[in-house]
């Protein structure tokens, strides 16, 4: 006697949903500038990976539940880019997330979205308003004690990550990092590819005050 054999069912965990990364130009930008900032800053580290608007499916076999934060970083596993953070594969929960919040999304990124981290187990939460839209102060940071999140005390305008080791702050629209140690800010994107060029311009003007040196000692 033939037995039926049926075929697994094969679920899918798709990597977009279609939906623009962030409501306006203002919060792309953030999300581009702390993600680009990071990465430089992480750059040497091979177990660190940086992640931006990318789908974080938390329980196997159920794709409808998922999160996508603005931007997370974890530590202890590679920098081999994925399609989606699948929790079940990389057996482990990123320890910082960051979410750019707006008026729009105040109740899921105050509510829902957190509880939700703070269930999962994310050591470092931190909510940026960049459009000052409704959060005072606009930049406030959560961590992990015991289960349950409790605000960071903020040092003057200056939040600290642990799990970073970064002191955070807001600049106008932005938001911005230094390593506490030095005081040096990260530069953003535009500021490196400025200072990259002035560089650049610097030793094509060295260039050729040695040329020309050269060409009058002869």
């Amino acid at each position: 006697m033939l037995r039926d054999l049926q075929t697994p069912t094969v679920i899918e965990y798709p990597a977009s949903d279609g939906e623009p990364i962030a409501e306006t130009g203002v919060h792309v930008k953030a999300i581009i500038a702390i993600v680009s900032m990071l990465w430089a800053y992480f750059r040497h580290r091979k177990d660190v990976y940086i992640g931006g608007d990318m789908f974080w499916y938390y329980e196997e076999g159920s794709p409808h539940k998922r999160l996508a934060p603005d931007v997370f970083v974890a530590f202890g596993v590679t920098t081999a880019e994925r399609r989606s953070w699948l929790m079940w594969e990389e057996q482990k929960v990123p320890e910082v997330v960051f979410e750019i919040t707006s008026r729009s999304t105040r109740a899921e990124d105050l509510g829902s979205k957190k509880g939700l981290y703070e269930w999962l187990g994310v050591k470092e939460y931190f909510l940026f308003d960049p459009l000052d839209e409704y959060l005072r102060p606009r930049l406030q940071g959560f961590r992990l004690v015991n289960g349950l999140y409790q605000a960071i005390s903020a040092t003057g305008s200056e939040v600290a990550s642990d799990f970073l080791g970064l002191s955070l702050y807001a600049e106008a629209d932005k938001l911005r990092f230094h390593v506490p140690q030095t005081g040096a800010p990260l530069p953003l994107p535009d500021e490196e590819a400025d200072a990259r060029a002035a560089a650049e311009a610097e030793v094509a003007r060295l260039r050729e005050e040695l040329a020309r040196f050269r060409g009058e000692g002869q």
